[in-house]
């Protein structure tokens, strides 16, 4: 049973008797495609051999042996795939090996080791494998078995010699008649030396020998030198004759290159099919191996780093399992299949980890690279992750080094040059620019002050170009802009926080969650930050922000620097160089800025100047655009300070760090606050010239000087509001632990430069009312578009139309003035002090007062200046008149003539009022009525006693004064006139009194006379009437005059006078 069961395994070449599944082997060899393969492997190798008859014989055979094996050339052999074991214990040799776990069913050589039947059988390899566990009486048993084996194929052997022993005598025979037959040509054979029995292997040594031993006869020998027409010798079995074919030869081979020409393309391309099918079927099966190097090739040009990862993986894989398969083979020898496979792998591998180490070189140069690229080309179109996508790529192609701390590394580097690097640059630049200008010609006062001329608060505000001399705006644009770049979010300081930013998103582990772990999660250990490395990143970016805080520090706090070697040897630009550009405008650099020998920045002068000692103010600079800028520098400084402070390492642990970001912010408001003091304090003296007495458009009175005063004030107060509690910075949250409130000295230097500017303010107006003007007449313009607003000025006004303002007329400054200082007390200096306690939060009260008499004070002594001539006039007028003898007739029809000319010369004083300033022309010209008056009372009183003329005379001319100028009558002129009734009744008799009383009717009526007759002469004087409700506005002199009996003053004094 055991002996069918294995007949029916090799029939069917099974190797288990119960299959699960139809052997992979049937597919490619059935049997009836047996003969189909043999017929195309002899036409293969039809070319190949001289002896294909022979082969073609031997390989139509059937092997005669059950379950033989065929050759790689189709040929039967002996060797059987199985067989049992020789010593008798298993019916299967190859099955008890593979119950064993030798591989015998896979590879043939070893299998032919262990079959008894092949050539290259191994005792020794059978026993110890085979037997390793048998004892030696197993062992003797199995030799009894091969021994009666052995003698029964002995046996088999020796019955069909002796029943085919004739066959093999007469087979014989006819080999040797034919050989002797192909040698000798029908001749005898030469008749040996002795006689020798009969041997195989003589005839063979015959065969061997024969033409030598020819040639070695005494006789001549007709085979060893044959005659040339001897035709016999072309098909002797001889060496010369080729063996007997050299006579067919030659034709063969030329039928062979016949053949080979017609037949050879042909049966070539049919091979080269049958090879091409072979490679292709290899390809199909590797084919994803074998485009691996091309397809990486193709996805690192393309830049599909997906499909390359992809790719790569793959390689990979095959790459390992190809290493697994030679880790498991050990020492075994590997099939056909497996050493295509391992050699496929090796060759690939080869080509695509040379194509990633080059491009793992160029991924890591990009990635420490990135940080050349500026910011603006970041947002316009690079990505801002960019540098996750190369990490992400680097971890999935696998590397030594973790590119998350590389990256990291590099980009400290990066920063930390380009704050040296941009600081010490933008330095030297902006004490290029500073000592240049330092250098240059100082500018006249009357320059500075034009470009504080119509300053208006909200021109202040979002306008810069006008508030100073041009160069000057260039350095403060340098410096804002080199604050700018260390401090804002788009400069070095947004960079640093966002390098602080990423470095904790990696130590918490949030950053990395995206990042893939790589081949085999190989990469997974680069996700981690060692506690080193978290703690050198911390202490980095501490260093970073002190860089930064350093140079700030440095800037507002230090001298202007000495050294400005770094102009002298300037490094190239490179793209792995920070530029110190990020604070020029433009990429080309100023030329002033590159080393020119025969055009050296001048040392830095020394002439005293307060701008001297520091190095961020500009010289010549003046405090409007110095607290324009300061203010928005001081913002930058504030707020980089408090987000300095936010990061993380420096507010969790580093509280040295925190009070040097207090005292940086500290130390800067102070010395800006100082500059800009000094420079206040300069502008206040050059204030003067911005008076260029013109009339101010919204008040026609003044000049533009009371405007330009508030706008300047104005704007110096609300900057200097945000240089103090930089309002800005301290909106940003946790802003309070580092922009502490100012110190009081400071608000008290704020306060008294305040109140000092003011007094200097005034001084200069003063002395521009009171100075000859020196100009040529046309450099002083009038503004002939002028508005009033009241009544009173508008009717004063309108008989101006387009007339000058004569700035060379010293009373028409005064006057000018005088509104100036009017407009300062009533309005601007109280909004001013207003606007400073809402600043600052605190209460002038004493300064208020002192500014209010010190205005009080200059108002008055210029008033006492500009009336002084004219009331010295009046006064010498009206003693000239009460002095004349003939002053006082019997009986007076008429005032005296002083009084009309003091009249007329209060005409003149009035026209150059109403028409200067009109809101002055009733306090003028009622401080000269009440100074006539009082000049009237001494005047009187100086006669000792009044008769009836003498008091009629004295009563109409103060009268006519007091009708006439009734408009501007204050109390103190009624008082003094009062007085004047009352001198002269003490000074007359009752006889006087009584006749006065009846002279009464007719000084009215004389009074009313006069009143009328003057009416045109003084119209100016009368008071103008309210418009009616049909309107009209009142102007003109038309009006009838006011009698002794129609006045409020006259008729009771003349009744009081005249009853005593």
């Amino acid at each position: 049973m055991a002996d069918f069961d294995r007949n029916v395994l090799e029939f069917y070449q099974l190797s288990t008797p119960f299959p699960t599944e139809w052997p992979t082997e049937k597919d490619n060899k059935s049997d009836d495609s047996d003969s189909e393969q043999e017929q195309k492997k002899q036409k293969l190798n039809r070319r190949k051999s001289r002896y294909q008859a022979l082969e073609r014989a031997v390989s139509n055979r059937t092997s005669v042996v059950q379950g033989s094996e065929k050759s790689a050339n189709g040929v039967s052999n002996l060797v059987q795939k199985d067989e049992p074991d020789p010593l008798g214990t298993s019916e299967s040799v190859v099955r008890s090996l593979r119950q064993l776990g030798v591989p015998v069913q896979d590879d043939v050589r070893l299998r032919n080791r262990f079959l008894l039947s092949s050539t290259s059988f191994s005792p020794a390899l059978f026993l110890s494998q085979m037997h390793a566990t048998a004892d030696t009486q197993s062992l003797l048993n199995g030799l009894d078995v091969l021994s009666k084996s052995i003698d029964q194929k002995s046996a088999s052997l020796k019955v069909l010699v002796e029943s085919n022993f004739e066959r093999f005598v007469r087979a014989k025979a006819t080999i040797d008649n034919v050989y002797k037959e192909m040698k000798y040509r029908g001749a005898e054979p030469p008749s040996p030396g002795r006689a020798r029995g009969h041997s195989r292997h003589a005839s063979k040594s015959s065969f061997r020998n024969s033409s030598g031993g020819a040639a070695l006869g005494t006789n001549p020998n007709p085979l060893a030198s044959p005659l040339p027409n001897d035709t016999r010798r072309k098909n002797a079995l001889v060496k010369e004759s080729d063996y007997g074919v050299m006579g067919i030869k030659t034709p063969l081979l030329d039928v062979s290159a016949k053949a080979e020409d017609v037949w050879g393309p042909a049966l070539g391309g049919r091979e080269k099919e049958e090879n091409l099918k072979t490679v292709s079927t290899s390809l199909d099966r590797y084919k994803e191996y074998i485009e691996a190097s091309s397809n990486i090739a193709d996805s690192i040009k393309r830049k599909d780093y997906e499909a390359l990862v992809e790719e790569y993986i793959r390689a990979r894989r095959f790459a390992d399992e190809a290493r697994k398969l030679v880790q498991d083979l050990g020492s075994t020898p590997p099939s056909e299949t497996q050493t295509y496979q391992i050699l496929l792998a090796a060759r690939m591998w080869y080509d695509v980890e040379e194509q990633i180490q080059l491009f793992k070189r160029e991924v890591w140069r990009k990635l420490t690279s990135l940080h050349a690229v500026s910011r603006t080309d970041t947002l316009a179109g690079q990505p801002q992750d960019q540098h996750m996508e190369l990490i992400g790529l680097l971890l999935e192609l696998g590397v030594d080094d973790n590119p998350i701390w590389v990256w990291l590394l590099s980009r400290y580097d990066h920063l930390k040059g380009k704050i040296s690097s941009a600081g010490e640059r933008a330095k030297v630049e902006i004490e290029v620019l500073r000592r240049r200008l330092a250098n240059a010609e100082k500018p006249a006062p009357q320059m500075m002050a034009s470009y504080l001329k119509n300053l208006g608060r909200q021109a202040v505000e979002s306008r810069a170009t006008g508030l100073d001399a041009p160069d000057v705006i260039e350095l403060w644009e340098k410096m804002l802009s080199f604050l700018s770049g260390l401090l804002s979010a788009q400069g070095i300081l947004g960079e640093v926080i966002e390098f602080w930013q990423t470095v904790e998103g990696f130590i918490d582990g949030k950053a990395q969650k995206s990042l893939p772990t790589g081949y085999n999660g190989e990469s997974r250990d680069h996700h981690r930050l060692s506690t080193q490395g978290t703690v050198d990143l911390q202490k980095g970016t501490i260093e970073l922000v002190d860089m930064i805080r350093a140079h700030v520090f440095e800037f507002f706090a230090g001298a202007p620097p000495e050294d400005i070697s770094l102009l002298f040897s300037p490094l190239p630009p490179s793209p792995g160089t920070p530029m110190s550009a990020g604070l020029s405008p433009t990429t080309v650099r100023d030329p002033r800025f590159n080393f020119d020998a025969n055009n050296l920045p001048p040392p830095s002068p020394k002439r005293g100047e307060s701008w001297e000692k520091f190095a961020f103010w500009p010289p010549t600079s003046n405090s409007v655009s110095g607290v324009h800028y300061l203010s928005k520098m001081l913002t930058l400084v504030g707020s980089g300070a408090s987000e300095m402070a936010s990061v993380a390492p420096v507010s969790q642990g580093d509280a040295k760090q925190l009070e040097m970001l207090r005292t940086l912010v500290g130390a800067a408001r102070e010395r800006c606050v100082t500059a800009l003091c000094a420079a206040w304090n300069k502008d206040a003296e050059n204030i003067k010239y911005v008076e260029d007495w013109k009339r101010s458009k919204e008040m026609g009175d003044v000049t533009r000087m009371p405007t330009s005063f508030a706008s300047f004030e104005g704007a110096l107060l609300s900057g200097m509001q945000k240089i103090l509690y930089i309002p800005e910075a301290m909106a940003k949250s946790g802003s309070g632990d580092i922009v502490l409130p100012p110190p009081t000295k400071l608000l008290q230097m704020v306060r008294s430069q305040y109140v000092t500017t003011l007094y200097k303010a005034l001084s200069g107006m003063v002395e521009n009312a009171e100075r000859a003007v020196k100009k040529a007449d046309d450099e002083w313009t009038t503004d002939v578009d002028m508005t009033v607003t009241s009544g009173n000025d508008r009717a004063s006004l309108q008989s101006l139309g387009s007339a000058t303002v004569d700035a060379g007329d010293r009373n028409v400054r005064m006057l000018l003035t005088l509104g100036n200082l009017h407009a300062l007390r009533t309005k601007v200096v109280p909004n001013l002090n207003g606007q400073f306690e809402n600043a600052f939060s605190v209460k002038l009260t004493d300064e208020s007062k002192t500014i209010k008499d010190v205005l009080g004070q200059i108002d008055a002594r210029l008033f006492q200046t500009y009336t002084r001539p004219s009331l010295d006039a009046l006064r010498k007028i009206i003693r000239a008149g009460l002095a004349d003898p003939k002053w006082a007739p019997p009986k007076p029809s008429e005032v005296k003539p002083y009084v009309y000319e003091s009249l007329l010369t209060l005409v003149l004083v009035h026209t150059q009022v109403s028409t200067t300033a009109p809101s002055m022309t009733h306090q003028v010209l009622s401080y000269l009525l009440e100074q006539i008056s009082r000049e009237l009372l001494e005047c009187l009183k100086s006669r000792p006693k009044f008769d009836l003329g003498a008091l009629m005379q004295a009563t109409l001319d103060v009268e006519f004064f007091a009708q006439t100028l009734s408009q501007y009558t204050t109390e103190r002129a009624s008082g003094i006139q009062g007085e004047i009734y009352s001198m002269l009744d003490s000074k007359t008799d009752n006889t006087a009194r009584a006749r006065l009383q009846d002279e009464l009717p007719g000084m009215r009526e004389v009074l009313k006379k006069l009143r009328e007759q003057s009416r045109s002469e003084f119209a100016c004087f009368k008071r103008p009437r309210r418009a009616a409700a049909g309107g009209g506005s009142v102007s003109g002199a038309s009006g009838s005059g006011v009698s002794v009996s129609a006045s409020a003053s006259a008729s009771p004094t003349l009744e009081r006078t005249a009853t005593g």
